[in-house]
This record gives C-alpha cells, structure tokens and sequence, in this order.
C-alpha cells in the first residue's frame, strides 16, 4: 500500500506491469546465463504467468490464483537450476525492467525491495 492504494492502482494498474513483464523478459530473451533457467523456445507462457503473479501480489485481480492455485513459488521454481549467477542476472533485468517505468521513488523501492528479497528466496543450487 502506498498513501492508502495498491502499488496496482498506484502505477495505473495491469498495462504498467504488462510493459516491466515485457521488458524484463526481452532481457532474458538475450541472457545466455537467465535463458539456460527457462526450457520454452517461446517465453509467451512465462510472460503470462509473471504478469498476472505480479498484477495480483500488487493488489490487483486475482486471475493467477484462479488459474494456477496458490503462487508456491519455492515449489514452482524447484525443478531449474537457480544458484546466485542466474539470481544476480534475474535481478538485474527486473531492476533495468522497473527503472525503465520511471516510478515514483517509493513505488520503485517497494517492487526492487520485493524482488531482491523473492529472488534470493528462488536460490537452490549451491554457489
């Protein structure tokens, strides 16, 4: 929440996480270390999934839940091989991806706080 709105509402809703999806995933699109993680030529599916995770953690429609049950992202992100390189390079095209938005300050630092937090939680390979 910020000043009494979602960051959902605060960032003007779906069509500004759509664009950080779209954004963040053309990075990885180029990553040799980021794209080994996804196994689908076409990053259409993952593209999907991200987007409507984070319009619902945010504060908007739940239709991730609805579609796909509870986030269980420990779980979910069990199966690829996650150790600090592909984490430091996850977390450096989703913060290129949110600083390329031009957000407000605080909505800025709550999405970077967030994702430095849950991409350090995805690591499960040993360095």
């Amino acid at each position: 929440m910020v000043k009494g709105v979602s960051v959902f509402e605060a960032v003007g809703g779906a069509e500004t996480f759509e664009v950080l999806v779209e954004r963040f995933y053309a990075g990885v699109a180029s990553d040799p270390v980021l794209r080994a993680v996804y196994p689908e030529e076409d990053l259409t599916a993952a593209t999907e999934r991200l987007t409507l995770f984070l319009i619902q953690y945010w504060g908007g429609p739940d239709d991730y839940s609805a579609r796909r049950g509870h986030p269980r992202l420990r779980l979910r992100h069990q199966p690829f091989a996650i150790g600090q390189a592909e984490r430091d390079a996850w977390l450096r095209h989703m913060t290129a991806a949110v600083d390329s938005l031009h957000l407000a300050p605080e909505i800025r630092k709550a999405l970077v706080d967030y994702f430095e937090t849950t991409s350090t939680a995805m690591i499960n390979r040993p360095a």
